[in-house]
């Protein structure tokens, strides 16, 4: 196999190739840093494995770990170390006692720097590979003992694999000297990695590529995870990337008065937010629309954040959406998410597949305070929501979200302003009349058109929701204690059936 004539090594780690625009270039040295336990050897193992895949020699130096462990680590993700992939281990020489002992053995503090560097070169020269992992680089710096003599090694590693057009991977954990940088200003290309502990949930792994000679690539910080079968990389998302033509028709509720007061619907391609206090029915305003779409053959795919999905599927059965039914023929698919466990990047990479794969037209979000607990920095959840909704629109997908805002009556805060970024603003909100705590909503704001600048009363009820008359004859209704200034109280009958206007 000529491997010559392909410009790039793929990593064989699902969205690192994406962010490094096709993978590693080919002849040439490139350093994967980061603390212990960020994934190194993960990505370093599925690197070779994807080379001998393709038919390639690969060889896996290492002076850290043993085979076996490493073996070991293969398997429990499932991986199988390919044949075409040799294991060249630097030991302590207890292991001298295992008369199985196949490789050279080393024992890095009793022999001097060149030595080892001669070793390598050796190993190098006899397996002739096409891709070479280098673990890790803490071992060279702790044996050169100053920064002149480690950067004259590492040069003399560079040119040495450069020459012989493999591909290399050096590993380094940090542990020696995180300040040193002589090797990023050597190698080709630098990915670091990180690992986050939040105060609550597991931890968040982070990668970012912060050289690449020659090379575009897509910058800043890309979440990913270390699961079963390997690492995932979440590759930051861009919306400008995507877009694709649609037709902008307008989208009805199924709700005569809900769509007056949006004046005459939703137009596809656009985002909703829907805002109020806790127990409004936001989420139930959002299942309307996705009934709607279901009922013109489309999907939808909702992701929960805030509540459990037994709990929903009863709550909203006994409002007369069938949840449950509609995931079972494939009409809709529903995710329960834990913001403790999974990174806003994650997340982004969900949707966008459930709109590309499964097709959906209708996005809800519910909520924005469970997103925001993914990612406590505000300035940064704001950016991720802007992009995940400019890249729904762009899909000529409708996005439903819903913010839980503090407190229930009077002057109520938001956990984070998000208004500015939505096509369509619906408020709802409690107020008290005739003795009792009842609902309003309204349109304060819409991009795509003319919308009712009233507010009108609306119960939740078997039926789901009904929506009465515009509430002219009194003012006040949003600040939660409305005024009587009419003649007549056009309220709306209570579930029961009594009439509150008497």
């Amino acid at each position: 196999m000529d491997t010559s004539v392909m410009s790039k090594a793929k990593t064989g780690v699902e969205g690192l190739d994406d962010i490094l625009s096709g993978g590693l270039s080919r002849r040439h040295v490139f350093l994967l840093e980061g603390a212990p336990g960020t994934g190194k050897t993960t990505i370093a193992m599925q690197f070779v494995q994807q080379g001998a895949a393709l038919g390639e020699k690969c060889l896996y130096i290492t002076l850290s770990e043993t085979e076996d462990e490493l073996r070991d680590s293969a398997l429990s993700h499932g991986m199988e170390i390919h044949r075409n992939i040799e294991i060249f281990e630097l030991v302590p020489p207890e292991s001298l006692l295992n008369a199985e002992q196949q490789q050279s053995l080393l024992y890095s503090s009793d022999l001097e720097l060149g030595e080892t560097t001669k070793m390598i070169f050796e190993v190098f020269e006899r397996v002739q590979p096409n891709r070479v992992v280098l673990d890790s680089l803490s071992e060279i710096r702790l044996l050169a003992q100053s920064s002149l003599r480690y950067r004259r090694q590492i040069l003399a590693l560079k040119h040495f694999f450069s020459s012989t057009g493999a591909t290399v991977l050096l590993l380094d954990d940090m542990t020696s000297d995180s300040l040193d940088k002589t090797v990023h200003s050597v190698v080709h290309g630098v990915i670091h990695l990180e690992q986050l502990a939040p105060s609550y949930g597991s931890e968040r792994r982070r990668l970012r590529i912060t050289k690449y000679r020659g090379q575009a690539f897509r910058g800043g910080y890309h979440d990913f995870i270390i699961k079963t079968g390997g690492v995932s990389v979440f590759p930051r998302l861009r919306a400008i990337e995507h877009r694709t033509e649609f037709e902008r028709s307008t989208l009805k509720s199924g709700i005569a008065e809900l769509d007056a007061l949006l004046g005459g619907g939703i137009e596809r391609g656009s985002s909703t937010l829907l805002i109020g206090p806790a127990g409004m029915g936001k989420s139930l305003f959002a299942l309307q629309f996705v009934e709607a779409a279901v009922k013109r053959g489309e999907k939808a795919a909702l992701f929960i954040f805030d509540e459990e999905l037994g709990l929903l599927f009863r709550r909203m059965k006994d409002l007369g959406f069938d949840l449950e039914n509609y995931q079972r023929d494939g009409s809709i698919h529903i995710e329960q998410l834990d913001a403790a466990e999974v990174s806003p990047g994650e997340f982004a990479q969900r949707v966008r597949e459930h709109v590309t794969r499964f097709d959906a037209k209708t996005v809800v979000i519910d909520s924005i305070n469970g997103y925001q607990a993914s990612m406590p920095e505000e300035s940064a959840l704001v950016l991720h929501i802007h992009e995940l909704l400019q890249y729904l629109n762009r899909q000529g997908a409708n996005t439903f979200v819903t913010v839980a805002q503090h407190g229930l009556v009077g002057d109520m805060k938001s956990p984070v302003d998000v208004t500015y970024l939505a096509d369509t603003v619906v408020l709802l909100r409690y107020f008290e009349a005739v003795g009792k705590v009842r609902r309003a909503i309204s349109v304060v704001k819409k991009r795509t058109g003319k919308h009712e600048d009233t507010i009108r009363e609306f119960t939740i009820g078997q039926g789901g929701l009904s929506l009465g008359d515009p509430l002219s004859d009194f003012q006040g209704v949003l600040r939660g204690v409305p005024t009587f200034v009419g003649e007549n109280q056009p309220l709306l009958k209570s579930s029961e059936g009594e009439d509150d206007s008497k």
